[in-house]
């Protein structure tokens, strides 16, 4: 008999990391940046040993430059979407694409908590994804702004989870090669 999951466990096999805005310029702004792109660059790490496919998306990057490369050197062959919409779902491919990788389950990351992370993560609630809100992984120019919107994300079903809760949600078991290999990713 086959053990049923509970609905928020993000589980490796139907689960994308998408990685929001965590670009140059908003370093200069954003106190708690160094924190998030530690946890992201986790977070990557873990997914690339479980097989969990990464996007990206940068925010006019002209203006805003791309993504930093303290995360960007952790992704093999990065697939980045740029937009100028605050809400990746806006920009005409990206849904389309994010569906095509059949993985019901998003986990969300990025900068401002507030601003794109928001809009995008509240847009693909109503398009039928489960977001998983690594709360550890986002941030906004203020606490207060990052909090608001993470209360908002919760309110509108959003799993506000952590990033080294998904990744042994991930991991699923000790005692297996994937597990020794992201064993060092969480010490």
């Amino acid at each position: 008999m086959m053990l049923i999951r509970h609905e928020f466990v993000a589980t490796h096999e139907e689960s994308l990391l998408l990685i929001i805005d965590i670009q140059q310029t908003m370093l200069k702004v954003i106190p708690a940046w160094e924190g998030v792109a530690r946890e992201v660059t986790r977070l990557v790490r873990a997914a690339r040993i479980v097989d969990v496919p990464i996007l990206l998306t940068e925010q006019y990057p002209k203006g805003l430059g791309g993504t930093i490369p303290e995360v960007l050197r952790e992704v093999p062959s990065p697939r980045v979407f740029q937009k100028e919409s605050f809400s990746a779902c806006l920009e005409s491919d990206f849904l389309p694409t994010l569906r095509g990788f059949h993985r019901p389950r998003i986990v969300v990351v990025g900068m401002e908590t507030h601003v794109c992370v928001l809009q995008t993560a509240l847009d693909l609630i109503a398009s039928g994804f489960q977001v998983q809100l690594a709360a550890d992984a986002v941030a906004s120019r203020t606490t207060e702004n990052r909090d608001i919107a993470i209360h908002i994300l919760r309110q509108a079903g959003a799993v506000v989870t952590s990033a080294e809760t998904v990744i042994f949600q991930w991991a699923r078991r000790a005692n297996t090669d994937s597990f020794r290999r992201i064993l060092p990713v969480v010490k």
